[in-house]
């Protein structure tokens, strides 16, 4: 099991938010086009993400739906037969929904910042700051700092995933009590 402390938020201008990883001294990593395919589970979230031109993963993740920064547990499980393991997941669990996104990655410090556009939802900006056994407030400060130099205000962060948010804009009440902005 490992640890990020993450957040996310509404990202006005993808462009802006690049350069302003830029000028932090982040690394541009690149563009990784993904379909996340989450299947319903009897606690925490699981789902199957297929990356464009790069290995499938399994990642199963347990975190509160919080506007602010939480800590996220999650578990990577590398896939080589990601259509096998779809139906077969498909079928015992069921799927909950499918996201699509074009995301920008880059790195800094031991932060990814994720600038994703994410289809039929829009434009958003992810930080995961990796915990590894580090002070809790060494932690919150990375992520603090990244997220100053970026620019993101507290009215933008959002709770949820992007299938909650997907989910909360197609009406499903359930979804929609996790995803409300700050």
């Amino acid at each position: 099991m490992a640890r990020n402390l993450e957040i996310k938020a509404i990202c006005s201008d993808l462009d802006a938010a690049a350069a302003r990883a830029r000028a932090l001294g982040a690394t541009y990593v690149g563009v990784l086009r993904q379909r996340d395919t989450y299947f319903h589970c009897p606690r925490g979230r699981l789902k199957l993400r297929e990356i464009a031109g790069a290995e499938a993963e399994l990642i199963a993740y347990d975190r509160p739906d919080q506007p602010d920064a939480r800590y996220s547990a999650f578990w990577l499980v590398p896939v080589s037969d990601p259509i096998a393991l779809r139906e077969a997941l498909s079928r015992t669990l069921g799927i909950r929904g499918v996201v699509a996104k074009t995301r920008t990655l880059y790195r800094y410090g031991r932060t990814r910042i994720h600038l994703d556009r994410v289809e039929d939802l829009g434009d958003f900006v992810e930080l995961e700051t990796a915990a590894d056994g580090r002070p809790e407030a060494e932690v919150a400060a990375e992520c603090a700092a990244v997220r100053a130099a970026l620019g993101i205000e507290e009215g933008a962060l959002l709770a949820g995933s992007y299938l909650d948010l997907l989910l909360a804009q197609q009406g499903d009440s359930a979804s929609a009590s996790t995803v409300k902005a700050s």
